[in-house]
């Protein structure tokens, strides 16, 4: 299992227990987690909630609220070092459509642009993590204060994946290891070891559902992390969302890269998993790099 920080789960990561800590909050439970997870640490929660993603009832579970457009990084910048906040932490989905379509960059968020050598998602928000840096704040990995939300490895269910169920996965998983290595998605969808379904910018839960309507029931979904998976933005997540998805497409069996993969009220979710009659699997990461786990 890949360590996510020198601190244990819900401690302090590097600036003291009393110190700010900038959220920026794109869609989803995720900010809300993180959110709890840091003042269950001491930390007083600045969020910059992005407009066109996040919710508003945010405001009431941080100490101070703010919202910021996608292409406002130069007044985010501000907020956090006026709130005196020297580290953040990015949490919740931003839909990738709204990045390379939505945005209306300020001169701070024009020079990061400037600078990217591919136009891609990891590319922009690593860019966005550099400029932060430059002025002093320092992006935690997404799970700094999450580390009881994570997967870990084994079976995780009552019910566990057959022999034949486990086959499938053995071959998925090396299906999305290929992927997750071009940068292209993180989930691939098989059945009878042929892949069905491989993940592009439509995202874990679609691909799911496309899945299910090629190949009909007992699909198996297999999410990993990249190969140099940067645990400070675009971590793995599985939730509410993607069990909705395998009921609909009749998948039995999600297995995902432990240490790396947040599963979003982990307790929740992994009762309604056996609701459902799925099992759900961490697989051990592949022993690569990663980046931003201090």
């Amino acid at each position: 299992m890949t360590a996510i920080g020198r601190e244990g789960p819900g401690e302090s990561v590097g600036a003291g227990a009393a110190a700010p800590l900038g959220l920026i909050a794109g869609n989803g439970r995720f900010p809300f987690l993180a959110a709890a997870g840091a003042r269950r640490a001491g930390r007083r929660v600045v969020a910059l909630a992005i407009r066109e993603e996040a919710a508003g009832d945010l405001e009431r579970e941080v100490d101070e609220f703010h919202w910021i457009g996608l292409g406002e990084l130069g007044r985010g910048i501000e907020i956090l070092r006026s709130a005196g906040a020297r580290e953040a932490v990015m949490a919740g989905q931003v839909k990738h459509r709204r990045i390379f379509s939505d945005v209306v960059p300020d001169l701070k968020l024009l020079g990061v642009l400037a600078r990217l050598a591919f136009r891609n998602t990891d590319s922009l928000i690593g860019g966005v993590a550099e400029a932060l840096a430059r002025e002093g704040i320092t992006l935690l990995p997404s799970v700094a204060f999450l580390g009881d939300q994570l997967a870990v490895v084994g079976p995780m269910t009552r019910r566990q994946p057959a022999r034949e169920e486990r086959r499938d996965v053995e071959y998925g998983e090396t299906v999305a290891r290929a992927l997750a290595a071009m940068d292209l998605g993180q989930t691939a969808v098989v059945k009878h070891r042929a892949a069905v379904a491989l993940e592009a910018m439509e995202g874990t839960d679609e691909t799911i559902r496309r899945a299910g309507r090629i190949a009909g029931v007992g699909t198996i979904v297999v999410k990993v992390s990249k190969p140099r998976q940067d645990m400070r933005f675009d971590v793995p997540v599985v939730g509410a969302g993607t069990l909705a998805a395998m009921r609909e497409a009749g998948s039995r069996v999600l297995a995902v890269d432990a240490g790396r993969t947040l599963m979003i009220d982990r307790a929740a979710f992994l009762a309604e998993a056996d609701a459902d009659g799925v099992a759900v699997l961490g697989l051990e990461p592949a022993a690569t790099e990663t980046r931003g786990d201090g």
